[in-house]
């Protein structure tokens, strides 16, 4: 359940007088979702999101989130699109908290994971970042390798609690990704969390992508390196090639890697399968009482994390 804020009918229609809007004919709570709190708006012709942001959504980077969608929106890419209030504001206050309406998107999240929906996916990563490049607002990634230690020391002494000898094996698994991470690749902005359930389908073809609240300026081959721990793996965490491969072929047909990029492959996967266990391991060793959300279990990352360690080239994923 992700509504944690509840609204009545008076509030949403007191909310939208400021919108240009056809009448509204319905509106219910969503209940997907983690971070924030999510109403369906129905009007006479369309839909909208109205998303309201909760406590865990630092409101400083909401420009940066929201001028984002709009910025890739207007170069045609599928994401939501911010709508403005009739002062131009794309960002407002509801209960006290920053809340914004945007488009609705159709299609659906995939139920079954394929090549041709990886090879789809990787064309339209590479789109995010072309279409990224000239976006002229920055935000660092507070999740970046260089930054993760802090959220490591979180929950250290008790990692063992998870699995025995865990702590020592991701003490000696950082300092070697801080030593080994490269930092003269390509850069731009990134969507950091681009999981299943962020990207909507038609058959094989993505009509849309959601959910940019992780979006930062970072490597762009991370931004890759995170898709394939997502999607390309089996429910046991074996890794599957050929959904690699497609993944892989997808980016490479809009977006050429470099050499750098390709031999980078397996430590920047070995650091995005860190930054998710990390976050993973920190819900689970901290968890709150009566949470309407069940944290994820960070083992799934320790089997992807220790898959590539074991890599030595970039052909293991399936490249020529």
């Amino acid at each position: 359940m992700a509504v944690y804020t509840h609204l009545d009918p008076d509030e949403i229609l007191a909310f939208l007088e400021a919108y240009d809007l056809e009448p509204l004919t319905a509106f219910h709570g969503i209940r997907e979702g983690v971070e924030n709190t999510n109403y369906l708006l129905v009007t006479e012709r369309r839909r909208f999101i109205l998303t309201i942001y909760e406590k865990r959504v630092d409101p400083a980077d909401l420009p940066f989130f929201l001028g984002l969608m709009d910025h890739l929106a207007g170069k045609g890419f599928p994401c939501p699109v911010p709508l403005r209030d009739r002062e131009g504001r794309t960002l407002r206050e509801i209960h006290g908290k920053p809340a914004a309406i945007v488009t609705f998107l159709e299609g659906r999240s995939p139920r079954s994971i394929t090549p041709p929906r990886c090879l789809a996916l990787g064309r339209v990563l590479a789109e995010l970042h072309l279409a990224g490049l000239d976006f002229p607002i920055r935000r660092e990634n507070g999740l970046a390798v260089p930054a993760l230690r802090p959220l490591f020391a979180i929950s250290a002494a008790r990692a063992d609690e998870v699995e025995r000898g865990l702590g020592e094996e991701l003490a000696g698994e950082l300092e070697s990704l801080e030593r080994a991470w490269p930092g003269d690749l390509p850069a731009g902005v990134i969507h950091a969390d681009l999981f299943p359930d962020n990207v909507f389908f038609a058959r094989d073809e993505v009509t849309g992508v959601i959910d940019f609240y992780f979006a930062c300026n970072d490597l762009l081959a991370y931004d890759l390196a995170i898709c394939m721990n997502a999607w390309c793996f089996e429910q046991f965490a074996e890794f599957n090639i050929t959904k690699a491969r497609a993944l892989l072929h997808g980016y490479r047909q809009v977006r050429p890697l470099s050499a750098a990029e390709l031999e980078a492959l397996p430590i920047l996967a070995r650091g995005a399968a860190m930054r998710f266990l990390l976050t993973r391991l920190h819900d689970w060793l901290h968890q709150v009482e009566g949470a309407l959300v069940q944290p994820k279990n960070p083992l799934e990352y320790l089997r992807k994390l220790r898959f590539h360690r074991g890599i030595r080239g970039p052909a293991a994923y399936g490249l020529d």
